[in-house]
């Protein structure tokens, strides 16, 4: 039996603007070569159920990854949720220098994306890859989306047409949009006085979440900053996720071609979701088209996570502490997609410059990972791999997250939805007192140096 060489092999791409990429021959190739790496590793054993059934098929041929079966295949797939820690943990990565040059979900990525172009795209799929046409219709009759979500006849409906388990808590939709109450005010910064930024706000907080994108607002201002906020769409990791990568390309290239005069102004453009700044950061330079390619690589550059950003502007000594309460004690989760981007705790250190903040660190995965914990065959899956989480978050103090689908799990399991990192430093600002998630607020000693 000749063995599988550890190199890349010629059928090495992890972009979808490659010819190369949607050769089935070329990535059966890979998949073999960072399975038998992968299975004679087995450093990522632990971090989600992809790992135990690649590990398990692979036994159950003798080591011979060549053996697996096309459902076995399938199998390992389909319960990645992208989460993208086993490419942090990876010794064999481009970013390591290592000649392996392994990303494993992106590999998953390139062969959800084949399976699903040559199946084509289910309507779940579909509907889950586009939340900004969902979010458009849904707040337009947000109280009866909200009451048909929470009824369990139209729950069991849902799961047996679309597959969206009935237990499943779903987000609330607004029924005003983040993105309307932006057209209609005034910043409260002049702007021959401040720095500028682009805050891209994304499509769930622009119809699911408007108030931690007026919260945003509300601590860059406070800090001399005036905030644009154009049009723009959904960042495409959930058409990614669905395999649709010809919508994903469609909504990263209108997204550069409406960001890049922005960036070559000089401004940062500031995301609030971790997801969608990883999207922007990581993916797009990958995923659109070759002539819109360098543009992407400067968007990509200009990009920010907002606490990123403003750790940034503490570092120059540009950062307001002009509290006027504290939360105590938090008990902060950190998203896998902000891990990914190896910036820090930015959101954790930002939280430390309220007096009186004491941050305890919950560095687990939450289970929900984009639209994964949703789907019928995944739910009950994704409580257990979020147990974990939940049973440290709920130890004790007020629960924070910066990625409002895991504060939706996070309410699902532990019964309290976690506020935003922004949400708690503009709560401190305005003064307003936490008794609902933590008693009265304490005094305000010195804060914990950062």
């Amino acid at each position: 039996m000749a063995i599988i060489k550890a190199e890349p092999t010629t059928g090495l791409s992890y972009a979808p603007n490659e010819e190369l990429y949607w050769e089935r021959e070329a990535l059966d190739q890979e998949v073999e070569r960072v399975f038998d790496i992968c299975h004679g590793c087995r450093m990522c054993f632990n971090l989600c159920p992809s790992f135990p059934s690649l590990f398990n098929s692979v036994d159950e041929h003798d080591g011979d990854v060549r053996k697996l079966t096309r459902e076995q295949t399938d199998e390992v797939v389909d319960l990645c949720y992208q989460c993208k820690l086993c490419y942090v943990k990876c010794p064999y990565t481009e970013d390591d220098g290592h000649v392996f040059n392994l990303d494993f979900p992106r590999l998953l990525l390139r062969y959800n994306a084949q399976r699903a172009k040559r199946k084509g795209i289910a309507p779940r799929e579909r509907m889950l890859g586009n939340p900004v046409a969902l979010g458009k219709a849904a707040s337009k009759i947000a109280d009866l989306a909200n009451w048909a979500n929470s009824v369990s006849f139209h729950r069991r409906i849902m799961q047996s047409l679309l597959g969206i388990h009935r237990d499943k808590k779903l987000p609330e939709f607004s029924k005003k949009t983040f993105s309307g109450w932006a057209k209609s005010r005034v910043s409260s910064v002049r702007a021959t006085d401040a720095c500028e930024v682009v805050l891209f706000h994304t499509c769930f907080v622009d119809y699911n979440a408007p108030g931690i994108g007026r919260d945003a607002v509300e601590v860059l201002e406070r800090n001399g900053v005036r905030v644009l906020s154009p049009p723009q769409t959904c960042c495409g990791m959930p058409a990614m996720d669905g395999g649709d990568v010809d919508f994903a390309r469609q909504q990263a290239e209108r997204n550069v071609e409406t960001l890049t005069p922005y960036v070559e102004r000089g401004l940062n453009v500031l995301a609030i979701n971790p997801t969608c700044s990883y999207m922007l950061k990581k993916e797009y330079p990958e995923l659109v088209s070759p002539p819109l390619i360098d543009n992407a690589k400067a968007l990509s550059a200009a990009t920010r996570d907002v606490c990123e950003y403003l750790f940034e502007l503490k570092k120059a000594d540009e950062w307001s502490r002009e509290f006027a309460s504290s939360p105590g004690e938090i008990a902060y989760h950190i998203p896998c997609h902000l891990k990914a981007q190896n910036i820090g705790f930015r959101s954790r250190d930002m939280m430390k410059t309220i007096p009186g903040a004491k941050i305890r660190l919950v560095d687990r995965c939450c289970g929900h990972d984009g639209t994964w914990a949703m789907k019928t065959e995944n739910f009950e899956k994704s409580m257990e791999v979020g147990k974990p989480a939940f049973d440290e978050m709920g130890e004790g103090g007020m629960m924070v997250t910066d990625c409002p689908l895991a504060a939706v799990h996070f309410e699902q399991g532990t019964g309290t939805k976690p506020l935003h990192p922004l949400q708690v430093l503009a709560r401190a600002y305005r003064g307003e007192g936490y008794q609902d998630v933590g008693g009265p607020p304490p005094g305000l000693p010195e804060p914990e140096q950062v």
